[in-house]
């Protein structure tokens, strides 16, 4: 096994990362429709949850534009890449617009990983420090670039600006396409690849194998396919089941107090925004999917100063 070709760990490592992505959305889908705490899937643990698996697609992806071009040097399958991708980020835009217009994806991790791509491409062709660099540069952006002159709705896909941006998924170029590059300096690094390489199982052919190889070598139709499924399933539930009159449930202002308070607010600002949410949220629609999605949007104006 040479490091010129697929590598089994790669796509192991990919599938991983599948299904930790369809747990998160499954759990996420949980909270949506209200079989756990609708909160849960915003809190800072959760969401550390699922950066980590977007920082690990970015990684590896950068890991495979680094195989892909020892392979096969000419540009035409890289192009041929960045298309298939930058289309299925579309189609992601297209359908959570249509389901979710107020919160829809425009620079989720699909978008994230074709506008890392083009980034990345010349450090292809640089010393495997020069991608480091960059990718430190890229990670630190943020902290020390942020201005509001990137607030504008427009420019919330740069990763500068000092708002977050009401949407389902956002993994702006600043700071995750310095996963992405971290991938690429980690697969040129001298023996770093034939390192990797003599540790692959023997037995190719066993289950795990072969399911974590089919996970990894389809992962991006199963991200495309996955939560339309998911919703579909948990939307048809909640169809035949009957609304809840409430809105949120009785305990829901000590619970978003503790919340509030847990994740770094002022006691005077919790119970203030959380007062608010509670006043406002009664006039909610009962359809669980526009009501999660109203309730998060509410919450978010009820938090501003």
């Amino acid at each position: 096994m040479t490091a010129l070709s697929r590598l089994l760990w790669l796509d192991a490592a990919r599938g991983f990362a599948v299904v930790a992505m369809v747990a998160y959305h499954f759990v996420w889908d949980l909270g949506n429709f209200d079989y756990i705490d609708r909160y849960f899937p915003y809190s800072a643990q959760f969401k550390s949850f699922g950066h980590a698996i977007a920082l690990s697609f970015l990684f590896i992806a950068g890991v495979s534009l680094v195989l892909a071009h020892e392979r096969n040097p000419s540009f035409g399958p890289f192009w041929r890449r960045l298309a298939r991708i930058a289309a299925a980020a579309a189609l992601v835009s297209l359908g959570t617009y249509l389901v979710f217009p107020q919160s829809f994806v425009f620079f989720g991790i699909l978008h994230c990983i074709a506008a890392a791509s083009l980034l990345a491409a010349p450090f292809l062709f640089l010393p495997w420090p020069a991608s480091l660099f960059a990718a430190v540069a890229v990670f630190l952006a943020p902290r020390f670039l942020a201005a509001p002159v990137f607030d504008a709705p427009w420019l919330s896909w740069i990763g500068l600006s000092t708002v977050e941006p009401l949407t389902n998924d956002w993994r702006p170029l600043f700071p995750w396409s310095g996963a992405l590059l971290a991938g690429v300096a980690f697969a040129k690094a001298p023996g770093v690849l034939a390192a990797l390489g003599r540790f692959e199982p023997t037995g190719a052919g066993s289950a795990f194998a072969n399911a974590s190889g089919w996970l990894g070598r389809h992962s991006l139709a199963i991200y495309l396919l996955h939560q339309p499924l998911l919703f579909g399933v948990f939307l048809g539930i909640a169809k035949l089941s009957t609304p809840s009159e409430n809105p949120f449930p009785k305990d829901f202002l000590a619970a978003c107090e503790m919340r509030c308070e847990a994740d770094g607010g002022a006691i005077e600002f919790c119970e203030a925004a959380c007062g608010c949410v509670e006043a406002r949220a009664r006039d909610l629609p009962g359809e669980p999917a526009e009501r999660a999605l109203r309730l998060r949007a509410l919450a978010e104006d009820c938090a501003k100063p």
